[in-house]
C-alpha cells in the first residue's frame, strides 16, 4: 500500500535543503511520501538581497495569499501537512480554502494568533515557551485547539535535532 503524503512547508527563509529540514525528513520518510516546499518559491519571492524584515513584509503584503494559491494548484489529494513558522500559517490558510489536509502540524506559526476560523482537520500546534509572539492561552481555548509548549525554547526551537525528533514522533 502506498504511503500517505506529507507536505513539509519551510519557514520564512526557505531554501532548497536547509540543514534542519533533514531531521524531519529522516525521521518521517519511513511513514510518508514527503513533498518539501520552499515557501519563498510558493510565494514567488526572491529573497536573495532581502533582510528578514523585508521578506516578512513581502509575505504580509501578498506573499501568503500567493503561496496559498500556488499550493492549492499543486496539491489536490489528501495530505498531512507539517509547516514551520510562516509555512504553518500558509498551510492553515490553504486548508481553509480547500487544501485536503487530514492533519495539520504547525510549528512556531505565531501569525496564527490572528486567525479566528479553524480548518476542518486534526490540528496540533507547537510553540516555544519563550516565543513572545505565540498565541495567548485564551486563543487556544476559544478555538478549541491542542498545543504543545516546549519549555525554555524560543521561536526557532524547531531547528534543533532533539526538538525535531520530539515533533516527528507525533506526526
Amino acid at each position: 500500500m502506498a504511503k500517505p503524503k506529507l507536505l513539509i512547508l519551510s519557514d520564512l527563509f526557505g531554501g532548497q535543503h536547509p540543514e534542519w529540514i533533514n531531521y524531519y525528513r529522516n525521521a518521517l520518510r519511513s511513514k510518508f511520501e514527503i513533498q518539501y516546499y520552499d515557501v519563498l518559491e510558493l510565494a514567488n519571492i526572491d529573497a536573495s538581497n532581502l533582510t528578514e524584515a523585508d521578506i516578512h513584509k513581502q509575505f504580509l503584503n501578498e506573499g501568503i495569499d500567493k503561496a496559498v494559491e500556488t499550493l492549492l494548484k499543486l496539491e489536490t489529494d489528501k495530505v498531512t501537512v507539517l509547516g514551520f513558522s510562516i509555512g504553518g500559517t500558509i498551510a492553515w490558510k490553504a486548508s481553509l480554502k480547500g487544501l485536503k489536509a487530514t492533519y495539520l502540524f504547525a510549528v512556531s506559526s505565531t501569525r496564527l494568533r490572528y486567525e479566528t476560523e479553524v480548518p476542518n482537520c486534526e490540528i496540533k500546534l507547537y510553540f516555544g515557551e519563550n516565543d513572545p509572539n505565540k498565541p495567548i492561552d485564551k486563543w487556544f481555548i476559544d478555538l478549541k485547539i491542542t498545543n504543545t509548549i516546549l519549555q525554555r525554547q524560543n521561536h526557532n526551537f524547531y531547528k534543533k535535532a532533539e526538538n525535531a525528533f520530539l515533533i516527528s514522533a507525533e506526526v
